[in-house]
């Protein structure tokens, strides 16, 4: 029998209640980043066996065309009696309903303006604009998302809510982040702080975050906002105590069911810790706390913060590790710049130097989110780097996780592949053919598919070269199709079934 993490078990009667688009059997929608408030990036695709991988292939009926760079991961939704359509955001704030099965457009939407480079202190974004993947709640029918914006005032950060039934923009939105926090008088600069993190519902709120831009041009701080998403208006806050400390994973924050969690980068000149080099975790109503249990930083956090070797790169991402005869071990894994994988129990972070474990899993910096396989008995996670495992150069790396030991986190195999897109998981039914997907972005810029398992090659995208593929970019599957964003277009592929 297949064990079912808490977050599993707490989520239909806390969270689905709230959020019911969220789960996967109705119709398979796909309304947040990697598929899941636990960010687990796995996908249930029936008839995408490993076998049926090998015959993967562009879907030559889909046209898919968009106007922007991608960075934003793609969504899906479905609703009931009608038809689906893929949700698409572009960096020149352009929103997209495309037909899930011909990519023709079902309605788009231009926002304000996006920001050019030349007019923000720093960046490598041109221009900079809808970064972070959006969010649907399909029961009110709206996709929130974060638009860096051209006013009056200069470059603001804007929460949009939009119908999904046409693209308008609902009553009341967008909410100007700068504004409402000065309300509250919490200083935020809206050139400074990037936001390429995905939003998250958890709660009934919603959850946007805040890093910087690359090249670290302060002021900024690792943010989080709530929201309330009936009225918008800013219910909550949390910030890192120092300056820096930003929130630069694309999935954000991660949550378990009765938290969140979040990973933040290196501060600036802090004697003593303040937020940065973290895992926290965050409760509704977001209080700082300075218990040990709500927080884990290495005990070389100082270092980490002088080499800029940010713990943030990544999400942090609770699982549970089946334990025979017990009940599972709550767990939360981060992946650092550092190339180490740092494993800490959820119920009880830690504090400075309290993880679990500290696993050096890669030879140079993971900052790509990763994704996680659970099976009867194991617990499995998948991230690329440039190096580490038992391969060099560029590569795709699996490790396990037990629920305990000296070594609780081992490699199981690595792939030698020179990729900078995030990895996804497929199963035919949650645990039988699990296949890992990564698009070679900014490298080969084709399709991959290994063997979850054992890493062998089940796909190799030779004839499927994508144009315009963008570093973080992360693979969305859905029903019988794959799809890909990229500047000016969303990809899709499908198989012989």
């Amino acid at each position: 029998m297949r064990v079912r993490s808490a977050a599993q078990a707490i989520l239909p009667a806390v969270f689905l209640a709230m959020w019911p688009g969220l789960s996967s059997a109705q119709n398979q929608n796909v309304v947040t980043y990697h598929n899941s408030l636990e960010r687990h990036g796995t996908y249930k695709i029936p008839g995408l066996t490993l076998a049926a991988a090998a015959t993967m292939q562009p879907d030559t009926g889909f046209v898919g065309t968009i106007s922007g760079d991608v960075y934003a991961q793609p969504l899906f939704y479905h609703p009931s009696g009608g038809e689906a359509v893929i949700i698409a955001a572009t960096e020149s704030n352009t929103v997209y309903a495309l037909d899930a099965s011909t990519g023709a457009v079902v309605w788009q939407v231009q926002l304000g303006a996006s920001v050019p480079l030349s007019q923000l202190p720093c960046g490598n974004i041109n221009p900079d604009g809808i970064t972070g993947t959006p969010v649907i709640d399909p029961k009110a029918g709206v996709v929130y998302l974060d638009a860096l914006t051209t006013t009056n005032s200069g470059p603001r950060q804007l929460v949009y809510a939009l119908s999904l039934a046409n693209g308008a923009t609902v009553s009341g939105w967008p909410l100007d982040v700068e504004a409402a926090l000065a309300k509250v008088g919490v200083s935020f600069s809206s050139p400074n702080q990037g936001e390429r993190s995905a939003l998250q519902l958890f709660g009934g709120a919603l959850y946007v975050n805040y890093g910087g831009n690359y090249g670290d041009c302060s002021p900024y701080n690792g943010t989080v906002l709530q929201i309330q998403t009936s009225t918008p208006s800013l219910t909550a806050y949390w910030q890192t105590r120092a300056g820096g400390g930003g929130i630069w994973a694309q999935g954000g924050t991660a949550g378990d069911g009765k938290s969140l969690f979040a990973t933040t980068g290196n501060t600036f000149g802090a004697s003593q810790w303040s937020d940065g080099e973290a895992i926290i975790r965050l409760a509704p109503g977001l209080a700082h706390s300075t218990d040990t249990k709500d927080y884990f930083t290495p005990a070389n956090w100082q270092s980490l913060d002088d080499e800029d070797l940010d713990l943030g790169g990544t999400e942090a991402l609770p699982f549970d590790v089946a334990v025979k005869g017990s009940k599972p071990a709550l767990r939360v894994i981060a992946l650092g710049k550092d190339g180490n994988a740092y494993l800490a129990n959820r119920s009880n972070l830690g504090g400075v130097g309290g993880a679990i474990s500290v696993s050096k899993v890669a030879n140079g910096q993971i900052i790509t989110a990763p994704a996680i396989f659970q099976t009867d008995s194991t617990a499995s996670v998948v991230f690329t780097s440039p190096g580490g495992g038992n391969c060099s150069g560029g590569n795709v790396t699996m490790l396990n996780v037990a629920p305990s030991g000296k070594s609780p986190v081992t490699v199981a195999w690595c792939a030698t592949l020179n990729v900078r897109g995030a990895p996804i998981l497929t199963t035919t039914d949650g645990n039988k053919n699990g296949i890992v997907w990564v698009t070679g972005a900014e490298g080969d810029n084709m399709l991959h598919g290994f063997n979850a398992a054992t890493g062998a090659v089940v796909f190799s995208g030779t004839g499927t070269t994508m144009q315009g593929l963008r570093h973080f970019g992360t693979i969305m599957a859905a029903e019988h199709r794959l799809y890909v964003g990229a500047d000016n277009r969303i990809y899709a592929f499908t198989f012989t079934r």
